[in-house]
């Protein structure tokens, strides 16, 4: 076996598109600099790894931030353009510090000394690139919120909070800061404060009501002009996520009132003069542009498709980043060239993906299936279940869904109740009876595959990674009879251990899921458990997972599979040396490998 330019090739073997979809070089959309735009930040796998790259626009010259063994993706560029912030954990345990490195290249060096390592919570910046907001989490204390002036003093506390919150934004004159906070106890549903830099309150705005009926806001950004305190925040009033207008001096709130059917985000154009609007619905999204002076909306003109990222450049162009299940992701810009080209080999294309609708027990379930191109049904069918759970899959470019369906597997995939893009009710409505939830929008769905001669009902599969693969551990267990498999990427296996393992700002969501803690409502969390229905499950049982995992820990995992193996029941574990997951493209491909034979050789042959 050799390798050349990173592409595995055995006895002159050429490398399989499903392969080739993992090593193809690919690019976030590059964050630029408010004040120096030509200088940029993004993300790739170039090297095999995802890493930070800075970009010179003006020279075109492109260079390699951080090495590290386990990759790293969370960087921000400060305002000036002079100075890169990293965040630096351990092995993927997400427990670490932010450090700093100049744009032109030189050493790192830790950003805000005095500063004990901790779970990020938010990052903003000042216009000199040293002055910052820095969000904290600890189980010891919670929520905390610091202001270093980068003039060498100690960062000085301004917010400190059991409950779990977030730094949204830093005003462009530094004067004003935006957080979002759960103070109230529900996780799922921010409310808004702004502060002086020395911590004294300027304004709130809380639109939770307690019970079932609280209602979420978030932090967008403030107006990037100097002296504007204009705040753009999302709200949740009319049932779904829409943009307003809200001047934190005088209170007044502008209700843009966008006649859009979906969710809306949104953030400022660099004047201030307007918004780019990305509506998402139905599983695909589109552009506009909101102008302040004619309070109207103008059509950005995308393909049909996923924009997972967009910004609007100092020229008035917006750049974005596009994708469609069939065709892989690439920047573009409404100019109409492809902004990063990344060289090397490119991404062969997958199949379109299909929509389907199946009435369920709480409503209308959204569906989206792929199945290889010319084949009729039954085919053997992965249910692959997306993470989360407040996500959503959409008609976007996703290698291992392609992988499936390149060795002839139909893949369906299942937006439930709990997931995003589908009005606040939906989302909402996984409480309490969690997992089991939505695992009876996913049996429905099924009813459908197999009834619609789509799905061998003999040879199906149920996967999914995070909160995927704790619905596949629950599913296999409580519907035994209904799955041939179940393949789980770091899952939650044991609830109850899972939650006193984790870290603090997913305990925080656990307790709003299921009302309360292990102690105060023991009979959700077993309920909720897949451990608890361990002895049910018939089918074969594939697991991977992160040894340094701070979101779905090992040792949940472990207490699973001991009782897995006192049953004598098939199952097969593979534990590696990262996090939630892999940034690492040979560990992914890896991974996947593991999956398809495990599929491949338990799998019932038609």
């Amino acid at each position: 076996m050799t390798e050349s330019n990173g592409l595995r090739q055995t006895q002159g073997e050429q490398v399989p598109d499903w392969e080739k979809r993992f090593r193809a070089p690919r690019v976030s959309l590059p964050d630029w600099a408010e004040d120096a735009p030509d200088r940029s930040l993004f993300v790739s796998n170039a090297t095999g790894t995802y890493e930070l790259y800075a970009w010179d626009r003006s020279s075109g010259e492109q260079r390699q931030v951080t090495d590290r063994p386990n990759g790293t993706t969370d960087g921000v560029l400060a305002p000036d353009g002079d100075w890169i912030w990293w965040f630096d954990d351990k092995d993927g345990d997400e427990f670490g510090v932010w450090r700093r490195q100049p744009f032109a290249g030189g050493p790192d060096e830790e950003a805000v000394p005095g500063l004990d390592p901790s779970y990020p919570a938010g990052l903003a910046l000042g216009r000199d690139g040293r002055t910052a907001v820095i969000g904290r989490s600890t189980d010891e204390d919670g929520t905390t919120i610091h202001l270093a002036r980068g003039d060498g003093g100690a960062p000085a506390e301004i917010y400190r909070h059991r409950e779990s919150a977030g730094v949204g934004d830093l005003s462009h004159d530094g004067s004003l800061i935006a957080i979002e906070h759960t103070e109230h106890g529900d996780a799922m549903h921010s409310a808004l404060r702004v502060l002086r830099p020395d911590g004294s309150t300027v304004a709130e705005l809380d639109d939770t009501r307690g019970g079932e009926e609280e209602l979420g806001l978030e932090v967008l950004g403030f107006a990037p002009v100097d002296g504007d305190t204009r705040l753009l925040i999302g709200h949740q009033r009319r049932g779904r996520w829409e943009p307003l207008v809200w001047d934190v001096a005088t209170g007044e709130q502008t209700d843009l009132a966008l006649e859009l059917p979906g969710d809306v985000s949104a953030e400022w154009y660099p004047d201030g003069s307007g918004l780019l609007i990305v509506h998402g619905f139905e599983a695909r999204s589109e552009l506009f542009r909101y102008d302040f002076a004619e309070r109207g909306l103008t059509e950005i003109d995308t393909p049909a498709g996923t924009v997972s990222g967009a910004t609007a450049r100092p020229d008035g162009s917006v750049e974005y980043l596009w994708s469609s299940a069939a065709e892989p992701s690439a920047v573009r810009s409404t100019t109409g060239r492809v902004v990063l080209d990344p060289p090397g080999l490119k991404s062969p294309r997958s199949v379109p993906v299909e929509d389907v609708w199946v009435e369920g027990p709480g409503g209308r379930i959204h569906a989206l299936v792929q199945k290889p191109a010319g084949a009729a049904g039954p085919l053997p069918t992965v249910f692959d279940i997306h993470g989360g759970p407040t996500w959503h899959d959409s008609d976007s470019f996703a290698a291992g869904p392609a992988a499936w369906v390149d060795h002839g597997y139909a893949v369906v995939r299942v937006n439930y109740r709990g997931s995003t893009g589908y009005g606040r009710a939906w989302t909402d409505a996984l409480k309490h009876r969690v997992g089991l939830i939505e695992l009876e929008d996913i049996a429905a769905v099924r009813e459908w595959a197999v009834a619609s001669g789509l799905a061998d009902p003999e040879r199906l599969i149920l996967t999914g990674g995070s909160w995927g693969g704790y619905l596949t551990l629950l599913g296999i267990g409580t519907q035994p009879e209904a799955w041939t498999l179940g393949i789980a990427a770091v899952p939650v296996a044991d609830y109850v251990t899972a939650y006193h393992d984790e870290m603090e700002g997913l305990k925080a969501l656990d307790r709003t899921l299921l009302g309360g803690t292990p102690e105060e409502v023991p009979e959700r969390f077993e309920a909720s458990s897949p451990l608890t229905y361990v002895d049910e499950v018939k089918a074969p049982v594939y697991i991977s997972a992160g040894v340094n995992d701070p979101r779905c820990p090992i040792r949940q995992v472990e207490n699973y599979v001991e009782r897995l193996e006192a049953r004598g029941a098939v199952h097969e574990v593979y534990r590696y040396d990262a996090g939630h997951g892999s940034l690492v493209v040979d560990e992914r491909i890896k991974q996947v490998r593991l999956e398809l034979d495990f599929a491949s050789r338990n799998l019932p042959k038609p």
